[in-house]
């Protein structure tokens, strides 16, 4: 290290594990990154994605300045110039159109940021706007609505107690890449490790043998599609052999008989023939899980973004309280951040309800206040009153994420009247912005995971300031959002921090406390005196200072039970069978007998990448983090394919090509694509993305298949065709 290096600590902010870093700064360079064995949660654990957080800081494209649009084309201006120019177009497409007139799109990365997590809820009351959609309704919003119907409240997610756990049954996960999902927890392969030598079990459900599944005592390489079948039958036999015990939550659960009854169909032999799987393997997966000390069922992405994601994603927590493992040690629990609520003495609540409206051409009900994002093109095409006419998106870039891009890219292109992007890159959908605000790298912005801690294995708390000052003339993430909230809401040019002052104002009179407790919150910033106000009014009785006095965070204890507190439902009660559910079981009773002819596509997930936000840094690139189409060898035989060759893979939405890479990996049946690529649409600024694009498997998708309790696109399991790309055009998908 040089004389004139130093370190600093920073959170990752790269993936769901947090897992705290120790950077390496020379000057305002951020040139190298390591493990903090000292962090209390992650211990020292990296990936190749924090150990790349130089890369991704420092990468050449990153804007720096805002763009605006002249005479069409994208300019360099100020910060001033830009906030001028949405202060003049959305107020005034508002008061003309009315407040639908604006759409609202987050992306995944706000949850990766402290002011993500601050800003756009203020964002969205400010513009009253129900034309809201997110990255939630391309993977996890089944679990969101499976939770709120469970709950009552569709942020109560329970996660694995892994670190406790003798049995884990994962489905349609695969945390050795993703490194978790809804299940914050660094050095999550180190976690299965453990559990394996400790003499417990772990069981994948999976149809490619990922690296996860290389790990598992058993691997079952189910059909696609087909998780919530399975699911539903193992809790068949659960409650056929009478191997169902709840134990302590006998006395908080309600509808066990009529789930009982109507799980009655669904038998392993009634299933297997869709599951592709033996009767009898189902029957030792459903005994063994009942037989275990302690058990913790977990669904991912793979069981989300299916055709019956809310089903297998309620299926997952009905396996967990009818084993008895909801709500206790070594099973699942529900975390509890430094920044939630305190708890309250159990009562009923408010339920969840779905439906509360519904969008305005296709009639899709809303779901946690969204939209489906599959809507956002028609929304924007299509003529009438709540025309969407005007776009702000926040770190998102859904011409890649949500099916159809192409289609979405035209509406982009000549539907709108005004569009706002806030991102650091000129991506395939900021190109078409008028307005494009970049946030700083993250070396130079303060973090907090207010989402993560939520979804944590073990409840802690950590917080990173700055490593590195703002740039001349950069402006801070929180500033940045601030003003935006200010400059569509009629109010530009006010101060950036009394939208802050507005919202600890508001949060002190809630909470019964007087407004001159305002002048003891600390922190050099609207952000940290908000956080300090959330601590205080926390379960932990914390400060922004004790934090700041704790650099590598504060362990606050493994997950405890948190029944019947955390339920909010109109019963006070765990629901097991509530109505939405009931009225959508006849579509999966319907797949018991379906047999499928042809390829499936699944979608697939590398370590070093992170949906469609990092295929710009170099050193993240190549190797096996490649956009090819996986493919079982026998597949390839009778289709005519060689390794390398160039495949054409054919679907309702249309067609792309991808180099054959030939795996028995992935089970008979089935092909698979990485999502996330094909950066190569002109006037975008990604120039390492753009030199190996790779396509977009969402092309492949014509935005009709949702799932309709979440509105959830789906993206796994969908019929293809593939060919050599030198062979006549395919034949449509069968099943």
């Amino acid at each position: 290290m040089s004389h004139d290096s130093r370190t600093a600590l920073r959170v990752c902010p790269l993936c769901e594990a947090t897992c705290g870093l120790t950077l390496t700064i020379e000057g305002t360079a951020v040139t190298g990154a390591r493990g903090d064995r000292e962090d209390v949660f992650s211990k020292g654990f990296i990936c190749p994605k924090g150990a790349s957080f130089g890369g991704l800081d420092a990468d050449p494209d990153r804007l720096r300045t805002p763009l605006v649009r002249t005479d069409g084309v994208l300019r360099e201006a100020t910060w001033d110039e830009a906030f001028d120019a949405i202060a003049a177009r959305i107020p005034a497409l508002v008061r003309e159109h009315g407040k639908q007139a604006v759409g609202v799109f987050l992306g995944n990365p706000n949850v990766h940021t402290m002011a993500g997590g601050l800003y756009p809820p203020l964002l969205l009351s400010t513009l009253g706007t129900r034309n809201v959609f997110t990255a939630s309704t391309l993977d996890q919003m089944p679990k969101h609505v499976s939770s709120g119907l469970l709950f009552g409240d569709a942020h109560a997610i329970p996660v694995p107690d892994l670190d406790r756990t003798a049995h884990l049954l994962l489905i349609g996960a695969n945390p050795l890449e993703s490194n978790g999902s809804l299940c914050t927890a660094p050095d999550f392969p180190g976690k299965l490790k453990a559990l394996r030598k400790r003499g417990g079990t772990l069981t994948v459900i999976d149809p490619r043998r990922t690296r996860t599944a290389r790990l598992a005592d058993r691997h079952a390489a189910i059909r696609p599609g087909t998780d919530a079948l399975l699911l539903a039958a193992l809790t068949q036999v659960l409650v056929e052999e009478k191997l169902a015990d709840p134990g302590a939550l006998a006395d908080h659960i309600e509808g066990y008989d009529e789930l009982a009854e109507a799980v009655a169909d669904f038998t392993p032999e009634a299933v297997a023939g869709a599951c592709d799987l033996d009767a009898d393997t189902i029957r030792a997966i459903a005994r063994e899980l009942a037989a275990a000390p302690a058990a913790a069922v977990y669904g991912r992405i793979g069981s989300c973004t299916v055709e019956h994601g809310t089903l297998a994603s309620w299926l997952v927590d009905v396996l967990n309280v009818l084993t008895g493992n909801l709500d206790r040690p070594g099973g699942a629990l529900f975390p509890l951040s430094a920044t939630a609520r305190a708890p309250r003495a159990a009562a009923p609540g408010k339920g969840f309800d779905l439906g509360r409206w519904s969008s305005r051409v296709s009639g899709h009900p809303e779901a946690k206040g969204e939209l489906p994002v599959a809507a956002l093109a028609e929304e924007i095409e299509t003529p009438g009153q709540d025309r969407i006419r005007a776009l702000i998106v926040i770190a998102g870039n859904p011409v890649l994420s949500a099916p159809d891009g192409d289609r979405l890219d035209r509406a982009l292109a000549d539907g709108l009247d005004f569009m706002v992007s806030v991102d650091p890159y000129l991506n395939e959908t900021a190109r078409h912005a008028d307005v494009v605000l970049p946030p700083p790298p993250p070396s130079r912005s303060a973090h907090f995971d207010f989402a993560f801690n939520s979804f944590a294995v073990r409840n802690q708390v950590r917080y990173s300031r700055p490593a590195v000052p703002l740039e001349e003339g950069g402006m801070d993430e929180s500033e940045i959002l601030a003003r935006l909230v200010l400059a569509v809401g009629g109010n530009h040019g006010a101060p950036p921090e009394a939208v802050d002052d507005l919202v600890i104002t508001t949060t002190l009179a809630k909470a019964g406390l007087p407004e001159s407790l305002a002048g003891e919150l600390t922190g050099d910033t609207g952000a940290e005196r908000r956080l300090d106000l959330m601590l205080r009014l926390g379960p932990y009785d914390l400060t922004l200072d004790r934090l700041l006095a704790h650099p590598h965070g504060i362990d606050l204890g493994p997950l405890e039970p948190r029944l019947p507190e955390v339920l909010r439902t109109r019963s006070g009660r765990i629901e097991l069978f509530p109505a939405p559910i009931a009225a959508d079981l006849p579509r999966l009773r319907a797949a018991l007998g379906a047999r499928f002819a042809g390829l499936v596509l699944v979608g697939r997930r590398h370590l070093r990448s992170n949906n469609s936000w990092m295929h710009n840094v170099a050193s993240l690139r190549g190797g096996s983090n490649v956009c090819t189409l996986q493919i079982h060898p026998d597949d390839a035989a009778r289709i005519g394919l060689a390794e390398g060759d160039t495949a054409r893979i054919t679907a309702a939405g249309g067609e792309v090509e991808a180099p054959a890479e030939i795996t028995d990996s992935v089970r008979a049946g089935v092909v698979s694509l990485p999502h996330g690529w094909g950066h190569s649409r002109p006037g975008t600024r990604m120039s390492v993305a753009g030199s190996e694009p790779g396509v977009n498997v969402n092309q492949l998708l014509d935005g009709t298949l949702l799932d309709p309790l979440s509105g959830t696109s789906v993206l796994n399991a969908v019929p293809v065709s593939v060919t050599p790309s030198a062979a006549a055009a395919s034949l449509a998908p069968t099943r």
